[in-house]
């Protein structure tokens, strides 16, 4: 068996998507058959959802890990909702971390569960330096990489982020 856990930038552009959605898929194939592959994801909008519907496109086992216990109330935006709570019903475990609320803590947890439980991390990232708040893509990118877990960037080429890189 192979977990590999994402994290990645929620605010892919539009054209992105399709592209990313295509190198998640073909980084996976290597993994799937079997029921040997098990993603891990935040599953929040942009990279974090497109990893989790590649997982289960592959075949693999879905685990949701939820930052905080009010995540789905204050952070899940009503365009992502129907989503979310898919693949929430898809997922073969949901953690939700004893937090309250979703704020930069919360999400450090959460990417040190991510870490924790991965084989493998699976970056959709634009290779930016972290931001200093902490609980970002390379913030989890820097601790899978002090932790020594093989990290993966996905950024294909055209890929980029509303406003920006």
């Amino acid at each position: 068996m192979t977990t590999i856990a994402v994290t990645g930038h929620t605010d892919l552009t539009e054209d992105s998507v399709p592209l990313i959605r295509a190198a998640l898929d073909d980084l996976l194939r290597r993994y799937s058959g079997g029921g040997e592959l098990v993603g891990v994801s935040c599953i929040a909008a942009g990279a974090d959802s497109l990893f989790a519907e590649a997982v289960l496109a592959a075949g693999g086992r879905l685990t949701v890990v939820v930052p905080a216990r009010d995540y789905r109330r204050t952070k899940v935006r009503p365009e992502h909702a129907a989503l979310f709570d898919r693949l929430v019903e898809a997922a073969d475990e949901v953690l939700v971390l004893p937090r309250e609320r979703s704020d930069w803590q919360a999400y450090a947890a959460a990417n040190a569960i991510l870490v924790e439980r991965a084989d493998r991390l699976v970056a959709v990232w634009n290779g930016e330096p972290p931001s200093g708040r902490g609980g970002g893509t390379a913030d989890a990118v820097q601790d899978a990489r002090a932790a020594g877990v093989p990290v993966e960037v996905v950024w294909p080429q055209g890929a980029g982020r509303r406003g920006g890189s």
